[in-house]
C-alpha cells in the first residue's frame, strides 16, 4: 500500500506512514446516524414483542396449571380483615 501523502510504501496493516508520519487509514465507509440506530432498535423491539405474543398463543394448549398444593408459596394468606369478612354473620334475633 502506498501512502496517499508522500507515496512511500507502507505495510497493509500499518496505521501511519513510517516516512512522513501521516495517517494512512481512510475514513470509515459508513457511520450510522442516530436515526438509523432508533430505526434498528425499534424494529428489533417490535419483532420481539410480536414473537412473544405469537408464541404465547401457539403454546397456550401446552401450558398446564399447577394445583395449589404443589406451590404453597404462591398462595396468598388471608389478612384478618378478609378472614372476618368470610365468616358468616348471624342476624340479631328479635
Amino acid at each position: 500500500m502506498k501512502c496517499p501523502h508522500c507515496g512511500a510504501e507502507t505495510k497493509d496493516t500499518s496505521k501511519t506512514c513510517k516516512a512522513c508520519g501521516q495517517n494512512v487509514t481512510g475514513p470509515s465507509l459508513w457511520m450510522p446516524s442516530w436515526r438509523w440506530h432508533l430505526k434498528a432498535l425499534g424494529t428489533i423491539y417490535v419483532v420481539l414483542v410480536i414473537t412473544f405474543f405469537v408464541l404465547k398463543r401457539l403454546l397456550a394448549p401446552y401450558v398446564r396449571s399447577l394445583p395449589p398444593e404443589v406451590t404453597p408459596w404462591l398462595q396468598h394468606p388471608q389478612t384478618p380483615v378478609e378472614q372476618a369478612s368470610s365468616v358468616p354473620h348471624e342476624s340479631p334475633k328479635r
